[in-house]
């Protein structure tokens, strides 16, 4: 998997990943335009709509429903060192379930990537790539 992010003007980026692109952005107050959701809301979003699609798959393959999930991430912002933590993953389910279900359910949501990733933090490796100095 790969992204390539580019500087579009002051604090606004563009993501392109494949043949989609999007728009990263700050809100006015943090010296953005607001044209896009930030970094950590992106991260809200990433882990959302991981959680959604193992749901919507959990009630496919039971033809319970095809339609109507929700979800809604919350997470608060921690200091020293900044980060996020705390998250919560509310999902909405277009019908009513067994508590086996509910169980399964919740079991399904548990598989997601994002959310995996977030239990088991990865090794980030950092490279700079600079210019040929001249002389």
């Amino acid at each position: 998997m790969e992204v390539k992010v580019m500087q579009a003007e002051g604090v606004r980026f563009t993501v392109e990943a494949r043949e989609h692109t999007l728009v990263c952005d700050q809100p006015q107050e943090n010296g953005g335009t607001d044209q896009g959701m930030t970094p950590p809301e992106l991260m809200l979003a990433s882990l959302g709509t991981c959680a959604a699609f193992y749901a919507v798959q959990y009630l496919k393959a039971r033809k319970l429903a095809d339609g109507g999930v929700e979800v809604r991430v919350t997470a608060e912002k921690l200091k020293l060192p900044a980060r996020l933590g705390n998250f919560e993953i509310e999902v909405s389910c277009p019908v009513p379930l067994t508590p086996e279900q509910e169980q399964g359910m919740t079991n399904a949501v548990h598989h997601c990537l994002i959310h995996n990733t977030l239990l088991a933090p990865p090794q980030i490796a950092i490279r700079l790539h600079l210019p040929q100095t001249v002389g």
